[in-house]
């Protein structure tokens, strides 16, 4: 009986941590964090695929929702390269194919919206920005693994792992560097998307930043809207 009743505790503790960091069905869960912004936007405590804020999770290419083995543009849903980008949605220039001015993923492209809900969703360029503008950062060691964290001015912080990026079928910078997808398009190269790339000594996405190859595999971390 005693050790029924540790094995029944055991799988609860488990589903607990599963749930703040998987679903976003409720606000006040431990899932979310509201850091105090003036857009009122919640920050996910961990990354999609991860059930603790150190666990790397999952890399997806950008607007597909799906994990595979290779991230290349040969296996790239929205996109292909043959001495040239052609692109099949999420396009601004004809130079690369069919012009549709998608600048934004759609709900049914976003992994955030996809595995955690209506209402959560991978945050755009500003909703970035904002974040950097309104934290304080700290490359630290949480849990054994290496990343920044973010603390807002209400004493509430996020860690966000180094957790590399993923191209071809190899996994790279692992601990020392962390890149996260932005929703939004890169208009004047839309074969790239915009993208937050960080290491204990810096983080690049201002204006010079052009983004990364939307075929590569990187972090998600969601935000959504608070209801208060």
């Amino acid at each position: 009986m005693k050790k029924l009743f540790i094995l029944i505790t055991a799988l609860s503790l488990l589903a607990f941590g599963m749930v703040s960091c998987d679903r976003n069905d409720d606000l006040t869960d431990e899932g979310w964090v509201d850091l105090g912004l003036p857009s009122g936007l919640l920050w996910a405590k961990c990354n999609i695929g991860a059930t603790t804020p150190e666990e790397y999770g999952n890399y997806y290419a950008w607007g597909e929702t799906q994990t595979k083995e290779i991230y290349d543009w040969d296996t790239y849903i929205y996109g292909d390269y043959d001495s040239t980008y052609h692109l099949y949605k999420y396009n601004s220039s004809e130079d690369y194919g069919t012009v549709d001015n998608k600048t934004v993923l759609d709900a049914s492209d976003d992994v955030a919206t996809v595995v955690l809900g209506t209402g959560a969703r991978i945050p755009t360029y500003n909703e970035w920005v904002e974040l950097w503008t309104y934290t304080t950062r700290k490359w630290a060691e949480q849990n054994g693994v290496k990343g920044w964290k973010l603390t807002a001015t209400n004493g509430k912080s996020i860690f966000l792992p180094a957790a590399g990026h993923r191209a071809d079928s190899s996994l790279y910078y692992t601990g020392s560097y962390g890149f996260y997808w932005f929703s939004s398009l890169n208009t004047d190269y839309p074969y790239l998307a915009f993208c937050i790339c960080y290491n204990s000594d810096n983080s690049v996405f201002d204006s010079d930043w052009h983004g990364e190859w939307r075929s590569t595999g990187q972090s998600v971390r969601a935000v959504r809207a608070s209801q208060n």
